[in-house]
């Protein structure tokens, strides 16, 4: 990962657990971080983390909603199929310790939780599904490189079975009436999304 994104996301955590009005923040930021570098990850990384919270930005985020893309991949692994429940755990957790109200730490978890489908259940969470389907809707050499990043990740799943899987994720993408549910997201990202999908999908069949 390059340095300075580490940087600029430690400096970005400080002001966020300001707001948040997080105790002892310090030793969360760095536990988060170190997370998100893990050298296992190809995508979901420290990079893929500060796209999301650009998109956030760009989407006029409420701070919780900033706190669960903290959360949203903090325990990542391409093997298994509860890192979004084990996430939100320790969302609710972490954040218990840090003292944020209950009810906060509540919206923190659901939010992580959605990002297991994607789907928009609660019009609050839109903008951090948007924001982590956002790559989706990038130009077409940083798609490339998501969807590559992908696969690498995938590397222990046989191309024949990965293609389906993926087929099938760009059919369910394509299929919605919209991929994303703000406005702002489907002005910016929308048509470039579908785009890009019908391309890749292609690729696949």
């Amino acid at each position: 990962m390059d340095g300075s994104i580490g940087m600029k996301l430690g400096e970005r955590w400080h002001q966020l657990a300001r707001m948040a009005s997080l105790v002892d923040a310090e030793s969360l930021g760095i536990e988060l971080l170190g997370r998100w570098q893990e050298p296992h990850r190809r995508y979901h990384d420290a990079t893929h983390l500060a796209q999301v919270l650009d998109a956030l930005e760009l989407l006029e985020a409420e701070p919780k909603l900033q706190l669960a893309a903290w959360f949203h991949d903090a325990i990542y692994s391409p093997q298994r199929h509860d890192n979004e429940s084990r996430s939100a755990a320790l969302a609710r957790l972490r954040l218990r310790h840090a003292g944020l109200a209950k009810d906060a730490r509540e919206f923190v978890a659901h939010a992580v939780l959605a990002t297991a489908t994607h789907d928009i259940v609660d019009s609050a969470i839109a903008p951090l599904i948007d924001a982590d389907l956002s790559i989706l809707g990038s130009c077409p050499a940083t798609y490339k490189r998501y969807a590559d990043a992908i696969r690498d990740e995938y590397a222990f799943v046989p191309d024949e079975r990965f293609r389906s899987a993926r087929a099938r994720f760009l059919r369910t993408m394509l299929g919605r009436p919209e991929i994303f549910g703000t406005p702002i997201a489907q002005a910016r990202f929308e048509s470039r999304a579908r785009e890009n999908l019908r391309e890749e999908l292609a690729t696949l069949t």
